[in-house]
């Protein structure tokens, strides 16, 4: 794939990802306090656990004794 076609697949993809949450939060049953509320919630989880992913990943470089980041696998999922 040529590097626009790329770019133009991810533009559609975050164009209908906009789209499909501004209708979800549109069609849902509860009131804005409680969407802004729940929404927040998960902000405030996901930052916690991106923020557990890089200290995790500070002290394995730590371990190494080398300032190179080694990933070695997937074990920090948001």
């Amino acid at each position: 794939m040529s590097k626009k076609s790329e770019q133009a697949a991810l533009l559609a993809f975050l164009a209908g990802a906009a789209v499909a949450a501004g209708a979800a939060l549109l069609f849902t049953p509860k009131t804005g306090r409680e969407v802004r509320e729940k929404l927040g919630e998960a902000k405030d989880e996901a930052l916690d656990k991106l923020k557990g992913c890089v200290q995790n990943a500070k002290m394995r470089s730590r371990k190494n004794g080398t300032d190179q980041m080694n990933y070695d696998g997937g074990d920090c999922w948001i």
